[in-house]
């Protein structure tokens, strides 16, 4: 989770929202990402999706089982449906997203039906730390 973290400030850094995503597969990181939605003018630039392509990429396979997301914050619906098509095994995030949260905050996805591969959660990892990052950025924000 710390390295989401550092991606997160990576994104921070260029003005974006400060969310950072690493995938680990036997515990190598195969990929990893932050906000870029400001910088390339694309609203599916998110962490999440980013750490995806570049995963799928270094395994020349879209298929991503048994591997692990470790995201700064809750995903939103378009970034936990990639996870279930990429057939990540495990997210596991930091602050929960009242906004557009997938995994329960807003909505709940974890459990459809149409989930033919189930996958587990863990939350609050680094969840203060995380969400005071994301709070500073929008103080900030605010006050320009």
């Amino acid at each position: 989770m710390e390295l989401a973290l550092a991606e997160a400030e990576k994104a921070y850094s260029k003005g974006e929202v400060p969310i950072g995503a690493v995938i680990v597969l036997d515990d190598e990181v195969i990929g990893s990402g932050h906000n870029l939605v400001e910088t390339l003018q694309d609203p599916t630039a998110h962490a999440e999706m980013l750490a995806i392509a570049q995963a799928v990429n270094a395994q020349s396979s879209w298929r991503l089982n048994d591997a692990r997301l470790y995201v700064s914050l809750e995903p939103c619906p378009m970034c936990f449906g990639a996870c279930h098509l990429a057939r990540i095994s495990n997210i596991i995030y930091g602050a929960d997203d009242p906004r557009l949260g997938a995994c329960g905050s807003k909505v709940d996805l974890t459990n459809l039906d149409a989930m033919s591969s189930p996958i587990s959660l863990e939350k609050g990892i680094l969840a203060e730390q995380s969400r005071a990052l994301i709070q500073q950025f929008f103080k900030e924000l605010r006050a320009r």
